[in-house]
């Protein structure tokens, strides 16, 4: 696919629609992750689950169909953590077998970790620039999803 990512219409309605563009009403709904975190995920990335899900549940954006992008973010947080705390234990540069300094192998692993994070932080609209970019509307009790946003 070229050009822009479309965005899902609940975020194209929180955000405004200065192109007037016609929103999507047909586009599925799914309900609430109800489910526990997935049991491959490390003691961190299960903590990390929870706190997440608990923030994105609150600001209704997180759906069942989320939960797999949502373990993803987890896992990498995971490993980000790990090798954070191994880069502190063992600094930056290392020594090789052969005595000279050479770049700590958890340093990419961190780097790579970071990275799939970010967009995926981005993609629920949790980093400052993307957060910028929603409006929030409240939620009527009766009304839910792309519905409610829709009026």
């Amino acid at each position: 696919m070229r050009g822009r990512k479309p965005k899902p219409t609940s975020i194209k309605i929180l955000q405004g629609n200065p192109g007037r563009r016609p929103y999507n009403k047909d586009e599925p709904e799914y309900k609430a992750i109800e489910e526990d975190c997935p049991e491959h995920l490390s003691l961190v990335a299960r903590k990390e689950w929870d706190r997440m899900r608990d923030l994105l549940q609150s600001s209704r954006i997180l759906t069942e169909a989320d939960r797999s992008a949502l373990a993803a973010y987890c896992v990498a947080w995971g490993r980000w953590v790990e090798a954070e705390e191994n880069i502190k234990k063992t600094g930056i540069l290392v020594k090789s077998p052969n005595g000279f300094p050479i770049q700590n192998p958890w340093l990419p692993i961190s780097n790579k970790a970071f990275e799939h994070m970010h967009k995926l932080l981005q993609e629920f609209g949790l980093t400052p620039a993307s957060r910028s970019k929603v409006k929030a509307i409240p939620a009527k009790d009766n009304e839910s999803g792309v519905k409610r946003l829709l009026g």
